[in-house]
């Protein structure tokens, strides 16, 4: 599948009359691949028709067939590229695993600089605003928690091939694929709900998760980044013998390259899963 990685917002840019100046950023998800295209235009068109234009033009450029898909990490690109790639009938998957886009976001920022109409103002390229975690509706909380943990040559086999209503596993983040050592152990968190696991699991697909982060503190947190910018506590706690598995985890996560699961069950007979999720955090 072709897969284009897109950003569209404003630089620390300006034109001659000193509006902002934007630009379209284009790349491939593949991240040993050349920039695909960079276009500045003005604000007053900075408008679907003429990313829609940009798109098409730089297909033919190329000699290449537009993207199937089009991943976006930037929330205010999302509505405005799905009105660009509607008449391409080119698909927005919004996502934070944007691995080559980010990279080329960081290149092109040291390049403004020598540009003219640059403006000195402060600019960090991929930094999004996000709000505050919310709490995970009480309605929906398990009976249960865990920190847990299974060898990578394990991962694939316990559940790639198991009967579960919700399964999110992509097969380019399978250890494997990502040349872990079979035995290094892949954290993860496992939930059990009872009756309302499966009620759980769905609202968990809806919120799209992205990855667990742990949080250090007062206490210390457990944080489900989900879609692009949204934050829910799962779990706050206090115990020395808890707090001591969740910095476990972490050190886990970061010796699997980010990569870690999220596993929602009715109980831990093993018998029946209701949603499993392999995540990874898309910094490391």
């Amino acid at each position: 599948m072709n897969i284009w990685q897109v950003d569209f917002y404003r630089r620390p840019l300006q034109d001659e009359a000193g509006n902002p100046l934007w630009e379209l950023l284009v790349c491939s998800s593949d991240p040993s691949r050349d920039l695909l295209a960079a276009q500045f235009c003005a604000q007053s068109v900075a408008k679907p028709d003429w990313i829609t234009a940009q798109l098409q033009q730089i297909a033919a450029d190329r000699s290449e067939a537009l993207p199937d898909r089009i991943q976006v990490f930037r929330p205010q690109c999302v509505s405005l590229l799905q009105t660009a790639c509607a008449p391409l009938r080119i698909a927005i998957e919004p996502t934070r695993h944007t691995l080559a886009l980010h990279r080329w976001l960081q290149a092109r920022a040291t390049v403004y600089p020598t540009l003219p109409g640059y403006t000195h103002q402060p600019y960090q390229p991929t930094d999004l605003e996000k709000p505050p975690p919310l709490p995970l509706p009480e309605t929906l909380w398990g009976d249960r928690w865990q920190f847990a943990a299974i060898a990578a040559v394990d991962l694939a086999p316990a559940f790639q091939t198991r009967s579960i209503p919700i399964l999110e596993m992509p097969s380019d983040w399978l250890p494997f694929e990502l040349k872990l050592p079979s035995d290094l152990p892949i954290p993860g968190v496992v939930i059990e709900a009872g009756r309302r696991s499966m009620p759980l699991a769905r609202w968990l697909q809806e919120a799209k998760p992205a990855y667990l982060n742990y949080i250090s503190g007062d206490p210390d947190g457990l944080i489900l980044e989900a879609n692009l910018i949204d934050r829910w506590i799962l779990t706050t706690f206090s115990d020395p013998e808890v707090a001591s598995a969740a910095r476990t985890f972490q050190t886990r996560q970061q010796a699997a390259r980010g990569l870690h699961f999220l596993l929602v069950q009715p109980d831990d007979s093993g018998m029946t899963f209701s949603g499993f999720w392999l995540l990874r955090a898309p910094s490391i």
